[in-house]
């Protein structure tokens, strides 16, 4: 397997790096326009190798002629989310950064699969769908991913219980209208309603829909990188490892959870072709309504950039 990883900032390079240590690739390309800066990281990568007994070769560079026949590529390449900024901020200049990588990207790796982790997500993802050409199942969003493991440390945190027997759902965009699922959350198996009152569940709830501006406001000059990495590595081991994995992922819809030409997070089935299957779970009304809220604001949003 080659990956490419477009970006060599935080998230770009702490995900170089899960996928090193991982050896889930037998090479590894970091690329970023910053002269030095993908190099450095590659060969800082590349040198830690022997000790992590991993047979990982990296390598960093400018431009994407050695990212050529890519079977994976991972694009984090965009300007980050600062303090009073929200993501529709970030979006024309990340529109254009997205446009211009997946363009040069298909150039070099026409039968890729792409993983989108730029901001606002979503859009992002609608972004290089369009811009690639590619088949809907080889252009996904890592966003529930994320979402989902926020709220399962929350949910953690508030019962005191290990991370591994928390399993929880968020479906919807990337932002404040994701739709975090209480009822299809567990704790061992038992459902999350029946483990914590609605107050609770709402406030976690809720943390979970602030859980990237309160990293920023900790961080106050930088955002999230060490979740939204481990995140975009849990995708891609599941398509190289072909894991047919249920994960919640931003995807272009077609009439699923009746909704159509939008970009929004719902589970899918991640194996060796991409997403080999979008899982339609039961909605009750209040669940289906804020599902299609939150994908009528990255509607709004998607006409915005006019592809």
């Amino acid at each position: 397997m080659k990956v490419t990883v477009v970006g060599a900032g935080n998230v770009g390079a702490t995900t170089a790096h899960i996928l090193a240590n991982k050896e889930l690739a037998n090479e590894i390309v970091l690329v970023d326009i910053v002269d030095g800066i993908p190099q450095g990281k590659a060969l800082d990568m590349y040198s830690a190798t022997p000790v992590e007994r991993t047979d990982t070769r990296i390598i960093g560079t400018n431009g994407y002629d050695e990212t050529n026949g890519s079977d994976l590529v991972i694009i984090t390449a965009g300007l980050p989310r600062k303090p009073g900024m929200s993501r529709d901020d970030l979006l024309i200049k990340n529109t254009e950064i997205v446009k211009s990588v997946t363009e040069q990207v298909v150039d070099q790796s026409p039968n890729a699969i792409l993983i989108v982790v730029s901001n606002p997500l979503d859009v992002m993802t609608y972004v290089a769908y369009k811009t690639s050409g590619f088949e809907k199942n080889r252009v996904m969003g890592m966003a529930g991913v994320l979402d989902s493991a926020r709220f399962r440390t929350f949910i953690s945190m508030k019962l005191h219980v290990s991370v591994e027997d928390v399993s929880a759902f968020v479906l919807g965009g990337h932002g404040d209208s994701m739709v975090p699922l209480p009822r299809y959350s567990t704790v061992a198996g038992i459902p999350l309603p029946d483990l914590l009152d609605k107050e609770t569940i709402d406030h976690l709830v809720q943390r979970t829909r602030d859980g990237g501006i309160e990293i920023v406001n900790y961080l106050k000059t930088g955002s999230a990188y060490y979740a939204p990495a481990s995140s975009s590595v849990e995708m891609a081991e599941a398509i190289i490892k072909d894991k047919k994995r249920i994960l919640p992922c931003a995807v272009w819809l077609e009439g699923e959870y009746n909704l159509k030409d939008v970009v929004v997070g719902v589970p899918v089935k991640l194996g060796r072709n991409g997403i080999e299957e979008i899982v339609q779970i039961k909605l009750n009304p209040d669940e289906q309504e804020a599902l299609n809220k939150s994908a009528k604001g990255v509607q709004t949003t998607m006409e915005k950039v006019n592809l």
